[in-house]
């Protein structure tokens, strides 16, 4: 397999995890940059991990010999930086969300696709076993048809979480518990139940935080297939608790609880796996958690480019999930029900 030239765009918070699953994938992947415009984080991050450092993104795109980007900026950034790599010729592995719009999402994903470079976004909790197992299950029909999907988030920030500037705003990220923390449980749920149609809900600011976006959104969901299902997302739930998608299917029931899964059949038999002890980032700490599952977005990602085909979350599938987040944004901003665009709006 051809050794790929990379470059980490942006050192912040999550470049650490990428940083270690790119150690790991070395006999994969070689590390020609990493960016940052700070020097500060530059400088922070060199003492962590031996890759070139680099000040200047212009760089970065005029080299010819680097194969892609693995871009770790604020939200905001994601559309101009994106578009400047893609026009370079660059493959892109973006972090979530796309951008802080769907309209800046979408036109992200335009210019990937117009650019002819492949595009792959990272929601890494598709790759977690346990959620792979229950994929795996719905793909061989074994647990039947979806009568209902209720998905609950309840993770703990402390305000000195969101004193940071620019956190929990439009500007820069672009919503709240939803779209910052819920997205990567929101988009495995839709990966297994299939696109919700239909949601009426509420979306609030506790007193618990001070922040401009919503820490708490409660809604209730119809599915495509007409499966019923709430979603209870917050990040005021101290001290936080493992993230819960629980499935009512013909055959049996499915519950995904974390990094563990419990599936009861009607005919007696169960499945299960086991929760890791290691996984968290549900409180205080974001980032306590172990970097597998990065790692495993990233030599996906890798496959991708060397068998010439679509990650397994592209940038169009991404999409999905902001969908979603907009309507249950609107939802709490009406009395009546909203309707989910589809995957062509």
């Amino acid at each position: 397999m051809k050794r790929r030239r990379v470059a980490i765009i942006g050192l912040g918070m999550v470049a650490g995890v990428h940083s270690k699953s790119l150690l790991d994938l070395k006999d994969r992947v070689e590390v020609a940059y990493a960016f940052s415009p700070t020097a500060a984080r530059r400088e922070a991050f060199a003492a962590r991990f031996p890759f070139p450092i680099c000040a200047d993104l212009d760089t970065i795109v005029a080299d010819k010999s680097v194969d892609s980007v693995i871009v770790l900026t604020p939200a905001n950034t994601h559309l101009d930086i994106v578009r400047r790599c893609a026009e370079a010729g660059k493959n892109v592995l973006l972090e979530k969300p796309v951008e802080i719009t769907t309209a800046r999402a979408t036109e992200l994903v335009d210019a990937c696709e117009r650019a002819g470079v492949v595009l792959g976004v990272v929601l890494q909790h598709r790759f977690r076993p346990a959620g792979e197992a229950l994929a795996a299950c719905m793909r061989e029909g074994r647990l039947g048809e979806i009568a209902g999907c209720s998905t609950l988030i309840r993770l703990w920030r402390p305000q000195s979480y969101y004193d940071e500037p620019g956190r929990g705003t439009l500007a820069r990220d672009g919503g709240g518990v939803l779209v910052t923390q819920g997205i990567h449980t929101l988009d495995l749920m839709l990966s297994l139940a299939g696109r919700i149609a239909e949601v009426r809900g509420f979306a609030t600011t506790t007193p618990l935080h001070r922040m401009e976006t919503e820490d708490l959104v409660t809604a209730a969901v119809r599915y495509e297939n007409g499966a019923l299902g709430v979603i209870d997302a917050t990040t005021a739930a101290y001290p936080g608790f493992p993230e819960r998608i629980e499935f009512i299917c013909r055959n049996g029931t499915a519950v995904l609880a974390g990094t563990g899964l419990d599936i009861a059949f009607h005919d007696g038999r169960t499945e299960k796996v086991e929760p890791l002890a290691t996984a968290g980032g549900t409180g205080a700490d974001p980032m306590a958690f172990p970097h597998d599952w990065h790692r495993s977005v990233i030599r996906d990602f890798l496959d991708a480019l060397d068998e010439g085909r679509p990650p397994r979350i592209p940038g169009r599938e991404a999409l999905k999930v902001h969908r979603l987040i907009d309507a249950l944004i609107a939802a709490g901003e009406t009395d009546g029900a909203v309707d989910v665009a589809g995957d062509q709006a």
